[in-house]
């Protein structure tokens, strides 16, 4: 398949879907959270498919491996996170398995990106 636009991007795509799954679990923290955890969670994962998106926008390698960097970050901050809101028993085990997968697969998609980009450039610079 071609890729014509950052939605093509199967890394794009999931992280979009982890973005209504981080929703749909912060929904469920306490009110006094609102402002809180919730929004520190939101705000890391809508960086990553928002990153992913900006990054391929730009149409420069380095620029572009910025930006996946930039959105690698956000998903470590969010797992931290998820962590914690575990740890204060604002989510179940099991929610935390579940979301947590989606987090992994995630991560390494972009680990794998942040690879070929980074090879690409060692690659311009020889």
């Amino acid at each position: 398949m071609e890729i014509k636009s950052y939605k093509d991007l199967i890394v794009w795509q999931k992280s979009f879907n982890l973005v209504k799954e981080i929703y749909g679990l912060t929904n469920l923290f306490p009110a006094e959270e609102k402002f809180g955890l919730s929004s520190q969670m939101r705000r890391a994962v809508i960086s990553i498919p928002s990153n992913i998106a900006e990054g391929y926008a730009r149409k420069s390698t380095k620029e572009y491996t910025n930006f996946i960097s930039i959105a690698y970050a956000s998903g470590a901050e969010l797992e931290t996170q998820l962590l914690l809101a575990k740890s204060l028993k604002f989510i179940s085990e099991e929610e935390f398995k579940n979301v947590n997968c989606f987090i992994e697969e995630t991560m390494k998609m972009l680990n794998g990106l942040l690879g070929k980009l980074k090879s690409k450039l060692s690659s311009f610079s020889h």
